[in-house]
């Protein structure tokens, strides 16, 4: 059975961001972006059949995002369900464990590893970070290097825009 697709994109403090539906769970995002075509361009790239757009598409997801990036801190996974079929229980595990670390906390690859149940296996929570689909939601950005380096990130912008999201979040515990 095809999955219904749909998605949204939207603006917010930092530009634009677009969210994408599987059956009414999150599927996919796309971090601010400058134009909402690039956002498109991203966020639709490889996904094939018809996905419809829908500018009332997880509101509250919407508003939590915008809050997000105007400075509010906000926690994303209890807002919607996320599709994370067809992954695999590794995978899934560490996208779940990453997704409880708090805004404004950081934790290393090894640690990460650990919260999801693989300890030894701090090499291949990279890997699963590098394809998250779902950034931001999913926080991989708070994942960094044990020796304090801000490690890798392969969202638009990649480490700097890492460190930014950081120094982001750092400002908003202070409050």
């Amino acid at each position: 059975m095809q999955k219904k697709l749909s998605y949204v994109i939207f603006p917010t403090a930092w530009g634009y961001f677009g969210l994408v539906t599987a059956d009414e769970s999150l599927y996919r995002t796309c971090l601010p972006m400058d134009k909402p075509e690039q956002v498109q361009n991203r966020l639709l790239s490889d996904i094939s059949g018809e996905v419809g757009s829908d500018k009332g598409l997880l509101s509250p997801v919407q508003a939590a995002v915008q809050a997000y990036f105007e400075g509010e801190r906000v926690m994303f996974n209890t807002s919607v369900p996320l599709a994370l079929g067809g992954m695999t229980v590794f995978t899934r595990s560490v996208l779940e464990a990453c997704a409880r670390v708090p805004c404004g906390e950081t934790t290393d690859y090894a640690g990460l590893a650990a919260q999801a149940g693989s300890p030894r296996a701090a090499r291949a929570v990279g890997n699963a970070m590098a394809r998250n689909p779902m950034p931001l939601i999913i926080p991989c950005h708070r994942v960094v290097a044990r020796s304090g380096q801000i490690g890798g990130f392969s969202a638009p912008g990649g480490a700097d825009v890492k460190k930014r999201m950081l120094r982001h979040e750092e400002q908003m515990t202070k409050l």
